[in-house]
């Protein structure tokens, strides 16, 4: 399988150099590579990271519908490319004030997700649980509307991305187990003598 195979329209150039980029098999390398026929540098096609938060307030879960392509008119959490200067932390807190007009700050992990794409780069989806949403929802420009849903009305058949549902699966076996799990009873003290 060649690197051409993932992606629809390679690169021609060399972002370095400028120089024109070939195919071809490099010494220690598993596959053929994009190689700057100038300055010898591979240019290698890898999956983008996407950074999500499942928000939750009052027993239901925020979701918004997509105003862009791909899947228009679908559902999804906030959600959305990684800057170069930012962690996926700071990524997944800025999705949402940029697409809901929330401030939430990520929380724990729900999970790492990945797919291939055979005609883009794949993508690596690292979503975490929204801590304390503060703030009214505000609508950005990339969503059509924003609802709050109850865990059992999520619109899993209209989705956005195979990601979008293994996500909130995941997010909503843990906040089952959570549920689920057996209080401790309150220790108390030992007696002081006296």
């Amino acid at each position: 399988m060649s690197s051409s195979d993932f992606v629809s329209n390679p690169p021609r150039f060399c972002p370095r150099c400028g120089g024109h980029l070939s195919e071809r098999t490099v010494e220690m390398e598993e596959r053929p590579r994009l190689v700057c026929d100038q300055c010898q540098r591979i240019f290698y096609i890898n999956p983008k990271v996407v950074a999500g938060i499942i928000i939750e307030r009052g027993g239901r879960l925020l979701l918004l519908r997509r105003s862009i392509e791909p899947r228009y008119g679908s559902w999804t959490f906030p959600a959305g490319f990684m800057e170069i200067d930012e962690t996926a932390e700071e990524a997944a807190a800025r999705e949402a004030e940029e697409e809901v007009g929330l401030t939430v700050k990520a929380g724990p992990l729900v999970g790492v997700y990945s797919r291939p794409a055979p005609e883009a780069p794949g993508i690596l989806t690292v979503v975490f649980q929204g801590q304390k949403p503060k703030g009214p929802v505000k609508i950005g420009h990339e969503a059509l509307e924003a609802r709050w849903f109850a865990p059992d009305d999520i619109p899993w058949d209209d989705l956005s991305f195979e990601t979008t549902q293994w996500a909130l699966r995941d997010w909503l076996r843990a906040r089952e187990d959570t549920r689920r799990r057996p209080q401790r009873a309150a220790r108390r003290p030992p007696r002081r003598g006296g």
